[in-house]
């Protein structure tokens, strides 16, 4: 699925919210002045490159996970990811079934 300018704005605000943070935090915390975030989420401006690597890196996400909307949240699923790297067969079978009983 292509990503519209619409849709970067509506995956910024939803990660942010995730996060807990406000727009105007999360833009002074990247160094930005107050309103820029909030005027990327708005549709009002979007943000350079290296702005899009500067956000990933402040939602602590790659911009692989920013931009695959079907990970409503990248950062648990990652989480959830490391774990299960360290999981024996069985216990990944476990997870495995837990996980598809969840998705009922």
């Amino acid at each position: 699925m292509d990503m519209t300018e619409k849709d970067f704005s509506l995956r910024l605000a939803q990660l942010r919210e995730e996060k807990g943070v406000s727009a105007r935090d999360m833009s002074l915390s990247m160094g930005q002045n107050p309103g820029y975030i909030n005027n990327i989420e708005s549709g009002k401006s979007m943000p350079s490159l290296s702005g899009i690597f500067y956000i990933c890196e402040y939602l602590d996400i790659t911009p692989k996970d920013f931009f695959d909307v079907e990970t409503s949240n990248p950062t648990k699923a990652t989480e959830l990811y490391n774990i299960a790297k360290k999981l024996d067969s069985e216990q990944l079978d476990h997870l495995i079934a837990l996980a598809k009983g969840l998705q009922k």
